[in-house]
């Protein structure tokens, strides 16, 4: 079995959770997630996973592709894990909505 964990192994683990964000939000209004605690849960879990992977990439790596938003990704986590309680959920939303689609396009291109 193979366990070389390198950047392309970190930027499949931060797709797999785009997508799962993506094919679970989709269609859904704000009003659908907000009523919907376990998806929110899934939502906030999976944004921190995107994150803490994205950390793992090499310095090398993220300064070729510095035209994607690592540094949100990490303060989008640091918002999460330490404000959990005073989150606004409008802002989650519309990064799942609007962002994360645009960041897996982004992200795709470079497997």
């Amino acid at each position: 079995m193979d366990n070389i964990k390198d950047d392309a192994y970190y930027l499949n683990k931060m797709l797999d959770d785009l997508r799962f964000l993506i094919e679970h939000t989709k269609g859904k209004t704000y009003e659908q997630v907000e009523s919907d605690p376990v998806l929110i849960d899934s939502i906030m879990f999976r944004l921190i996973q995107i994150a803490e992977n994205s950390d793992r990439l090499t310095p090398a790596f993220k300064a070729e592709h510095s035209d994607l938003s690592w540094r949100e990704l990490k303060g989008m986590r640091n918002r999460i894990v330490h404000d959990y309680g005073i989150i606004d959920l409008t802002i989650i939303y519309d990064t799942v909505i609007n962002g994360i689609p645009e960041m897996y396009r982004q992200l795709e291109k470079l497997i």
